[in-house]
């Protein structure tokens, strides 16, 4: 008998197969009783006595979550509700379209199961559909997916087919005005949508860490960084520009009518099972606007000082660092060089019951559980300065401030160390030395930086050499010089590089390892910073109490045949 689906929402399994007219209470109970020994499902237990089919459990399970269960066989799908969904998407997702309105925009969907909610959110969010859905069968969304979808379209097809179409001709990037309601249309359109859709699968298949919108004058780009390095994607028509960055923006909920001012926004998405969050930053510039996506997978974030790089010498002086009850210690380098993994992963460690850390980020990137973290928000007058004056009114433990970037942070910051508060902070300089000159040259007085600066951790990213196409090789002298070696030096050393392969997208080089400079605060340290002596005169005193350079700590990874000479000189300075 035919059951509405409302009638057996968030009721139990083995009463909603009873309501259907499945099984009996009597098998119901008898299969509990089973359970209560065999530790498994209770449908599972159902179809193994024969009380039901696997359909019958489908259908209860759909039933429980409030979704209609339909049978796909012999059901024909229309061609415009398979163009709705991109082939990617239908993939990464495990969905196939059942039924699509143009004009109300609804579209109904099939799923493999109710758990798989966060792909009607996403495709709600991706599309920008009213999302239905219903549940099938597992074999049959497979059938429908492998015959419609089977070939997916490229990026580049999809901007040849939105090249050839006049209707977005009218939108042009730059300062003069723009129908809006033109461009709410654009933002909205099935083919944009696709072509924005195939960028994110490709860039986050691809393990890209940002995604780049850029107009110019006679073109506009996209590209993602992937490893540190940008590679340039199929460049579609200039004109697509502000369609494009106006999906964007939609997406991310920012005003669209906006094109004066920079914005900042966020999106969150679901994509393979694994959650994603995409931070959204445009710009305007000559000639439109620039939006770069920082892909933020949630996932793949090893929250774990084990695991962010560190040698075993590295680690114990790092730990020994974060241990300490009071001071600062900065983690310095440039943007995308994984200081605020590192941060991360010492608050992971330091995080238990007794222990109450406040940050101050700007922005947020992962939401940590036994954190409290606050947003820096400049326009509403919430500045990192503020939130740390707040803090030490909230009785913490351990602090950590996103970037120190003006005199007055840093100097709230050494108030709170000399109040008794571990703070934990980021800084932009070259090397760790650097780090105290770049402080005093903030303003702070050298007897407070003697006071209350702990150490200094320096951190670089290099390129790993990918493990599938990895060969020896002899690098030639040349090479060597840019390291400062000779031949002699590296005689019985073995040396490697990558080859290029279809695993690596043909650059040698998969995935990256951190290098580290970790610099702590001696006696004689602090004699020199109060003397004001240069970088080098501190790099040197550094480096005779056991500091290791980011430059030494390339040379042991590329001895290792972890990475390369050419990424280490890259990434590295040349000591003096």
């Amino acid at each position: 008998m035919a059951i509405d689906p409302a009638e057996l929402k968030g009721r139990k399994l083995g009463r909603a197969l009873t309501k259907m007219g499945k099984v009996t209470r009597e098998q119901v109970h008898e299969t509990l009783t089973i359970q209560k020994t065999r530790k498994v499902p209770i449908g599972q237990l159902l179809v193994e006595l024969g009380y039901c089919t696997e359909r019958d459990v489908a259908e209860a399970l759909a039933g429980q979550a409030g979704m209609a269960y339909i049978d796909l066989a012999g059901m024909t799908v229309s061609e415009e509700a398979l163009r709705a969904i991109p082939a990617e998407t239908a993939q990464a997702y495990q969905v196939v379209p059942v039924e699509f309105n143009p004009t109300s925009r609804r579209l109904k969907i099939a799923l493999k199961s109710p758990d798989n909610f966060r792909a009607v959110d996403d495709l709600r969010l991706l599309m920008g559909f009213i999302v239905e859905a219903v549940v099938a069968d597992t074999g049959a969304i497979d059938a429908m997916i492998q015959k419609h979808y089977s070939r997916q379209e490229s990026v580049s097809e999809v901007v040849q087919e939105l090249a050839s179409d006049s209707k977005y001709q009218s939108l042009a990037s730059g300062d003069k005005s723009i129908d809006l309601d033109a461009v709410m249309e654009m933002a909205g359109d099935n083919q944009v949508i696709k072509l924005l859709n195939l960028v994110l699968l490709q860039a986050i298949r691809d393990r890209a860490s940002d995604i780049h919108f850029e107009p110019f004058e006679n073109e506009f780009k996209m590209r993602y960084r992937i490893d540190g390095v940008l590679y340039e994607m199929v460049p579609p028509p200039k004109h697509l520009g502000p369609a494009i960055t106006s999906r964007v923006k939609v997406m991310a909920n920012l005003d669209i009518a906006e094109r004066r001012l920079p914005q900042d926004g966020r999106i969150e998405l679901q994509v393979g099972g694994k959650p994603v969050d995409l931070r959204i930053a445009v710009l305007p510039t000559m000639w439109g606007e620039s939006v770069v996506m920082r892909v933020l997978d949630r996932s793949n974030v090893e929250l774990s000082l084990d695991r962010v790089g560190f040698r075993e010498d590295e680690l114990v002086r790092f730990r020994k660092l974060i241990s300490k009850p009071n001071g600062i210690v900065v983690v310095t380098g440039p943007t995308g060089s994984g200081k605020t993994t590192t941060l991360y992963a010492a608050l992971a460690e330091l995080n238990d019951i007794e222990t109450k850390i406040l940050t101050a980020e700007d922005p947020v990137e992962y939401d940590i559980d036994g954190l409290c973290q606050c947003q820096v928000n400049v326009e509403a007058g919430t500045t990192f300065a503020r939130l740390l004056r707040s803090f030490l009114r909230q009785d913490p433990d351990i602090i950590l401030v996103g970037e120190i970037r003006d005199l007055e942070t840093a100097q709230i910051a050494v108030q709170a160390s000399l109040t008794g508060h571990l703070v934990l902070s980021t800084l932009h300089t070259n090397d760790a030395p650097s780090s105290i000159i770049r402080l005093a040259d903030l303003g702070l007085e050298p007897f407070l930086l003697t006071a209350t600066i702990e150490g200094v951790v320096a951190q670089r990213l290099v390129r790993t050499i990918c493990t599938k196409c990895k060969e020896e090789y002899t690098p030639g002298e040349e090479e060597l010089l840019e390291l400062a070696l000779t031949p002699d030096d590296v005689r019985g050393r073995r040396f490697f590089r990558g080859r290029g392969c279809d695993a690596c997208n043909r650059s040698g080089f998969r995935g990256r390892m951190a290098l580290f400079e970790i610099m702590e605060m001696t006696d004689t340290a602090r004699e020199l910073v109060m003397q004001e002596a240069s970088t080098s005169v501190i790099r040197e005193s550094a480096k005779r109490s056991g500091m290791r350079t980011l430059r030494e700590c390339g040379l042991l990874a590329i001895f290792e045949g972890q990475t390369t000479i050419d990424e280490v000189v890259r990434e590295t300075i040349m000591e003096e």
